[in-house]
């Protein structure tokens, strides 16, 4: 038996930016043997992205490296016309191709499912993009915050009095990288039964819409959108307490919990005045205003405590660096690292999901552009002579 899950699978990452990167991290965690076929140069174009204009190693972009690691890069210029070839031998031993490009990008280029169907039919290829490969809105770039957008997420996000407010993460995009992975497994599963491989299409529109299945199934069936609330109110069709109140040194979040419990604890009975279900969901701003007031003279630990020993369901609010630093992440152990040739040690996140038998692991770090061209072309049966005179063409390139 293999000792990983995806062991066997010989994944063709084609992929960039943030959603399919993802999924095809996900699957190297489990295994998976990942090629990143990259721009020979810049590489993915999340390497020149970073956040806060800061760089690890003083070059390394931490978005590139948060969703590339157990991968090896391949550095290779798909327009280039000896290209075709070196793709058409990785597919040939290939389980799974990913990619993001602009639907018919890669048709054009002669690396379409029909083109690669013909090499493999066994491939598994999973298309991502923003909007579907048809429709208004196909050459609409698709990027995160704008699906966000599109799909009610921002405006159901926020307090009433201002703006919608996009989710503070890759939000569509992470979902969309989940859906890939789903449907590439469930491809995999129905190809040993079948002998056959399949095209999967994901996209960030369709994938959000369905990752807020509760909040469209009510707006679409009473014909009612949603109001924010203008307190803090945790989300737009709950009634009080459900959101987030002050303490004296930061934050805590109340879910579904019986009002006159917390009223009990926080030892102001003229709350109790509003413990009906017309008054808790009508007059939730002003709930939450008269909570928030006796909230704010807690100190966080001792209202918890005190929250918790009633079993109102609450939690902290943390930043990354408080939650990093939870005794229950630490417990987990959430946090791992990898050592990166020119970042050094990296701090990341560990995989989310635990196996009994075929765990997942971190084994190699974000990989440099075209770190691994020359080993995996040898793998592939290409002679030294020809590995050679693509560099030397500048069809491919091997980092220095």
């Amino acid at each position: 038996m293999n000792s990983k899950a995806l062991e066997d699978v010989t994944v063709l990452d084609l992929s960039h930016l943030l959603q399919g990167p993802f999924a095809t991290q996900l699957l190297a965690d489990l295994g998976a043997t990942v090629i990143k076929v990259e721009r020979p140069g810049q590489g993915d174009l999340f390497r020149t992205l970073t956040f806060n204009n800061r760089w690890l190693g003083g070059t390394e972009s931490p978005n590139f490296l948060a969703w590339n690691r157990n991968k090896r890069s391949l550095a290779l210029d798909l327009k280039a016309t000896q290209a075709r070839e070196v793709i058409y031998k990785l597919v040939e031993k290939a389980d799974i191709v990913v990619e993001n490009f602009r639907p018919g990008v890669l048709d054009r280029l002669g690396f379409g499912y029909e083109d690669l169907k013909r090499i493999n039919p066994r491939i598994i290829y999973c298309s991502g993009s923003g909007y579907g490969d048809s429709g208004p809105y196909l050459k609409r770039p698709g990027q995160d915050m704008l699906i966000q957008g599109l799909t009610g997420l921002a405006a159901a996000t926020g307090r009433g009095d201002g703006p919608p407010v996009p989710v503070g993460a890759g939000f569509s995009d992470q979902v969309g990288a989940m859906n890939i992975v789903y449907g590439a497994l469930a491809a995999l599963y129905w190809r040993e039964r079948s002998g056959v491989g399949q095209h999967i299409k994901v996209n960030l529109l369709a994938g959000m819409l369905a990752h807020q299945g509760q909040e469209m199934l009510m707006a679409m069936n009473f014909e009612t959108d949603f109001e924010r609330p203008n307190s803090g109110i945790g989300h737009p069709g709950m009634d009080a307490p459900f959101g987030v109140y002050p303490t004296k040194d930061g934050w805590v979040t109340v879910a579904m919990s019986p009002y006159s419990r917390l009223v009990g604890v926080l030892g102001d009975d003229s709350l109790l005045r509003y413990d009906n279900p017309k008054d808790l969901f009508e007059k939730r701003d002003e709930i939450w205003a008269r909570l928030a007031e006796r909230t704010a003279t807690w100190n966080t630990e001792e209202l918890m405590n005190a929250l918790l020993a009633v079993d109102i369901w609450c939690g902290e609010v943390k930043t990354h660096l408080q939650a990093e630093q939870d005794p229950q992440v630490q417990h987990l152990g959430a946090i791992s690292y990898y050592d990166h040739p020119i970042a050094g040690r990296v701090k990341v996140v560990a995989p989310a999901v635990s196996f009994s038998a075929t765990p997942a692991e971190i084994t190699r770090p974000a990989p440099l552009v075209g770190q691994h061209s020359r080993e995996i072309l040898a793998e592939y049966g290409f002679s030294e002579d020809t590995v050679n005179a693509l560099i030397d063409s500048g069809t491919v390139a091997q980092s220095s």
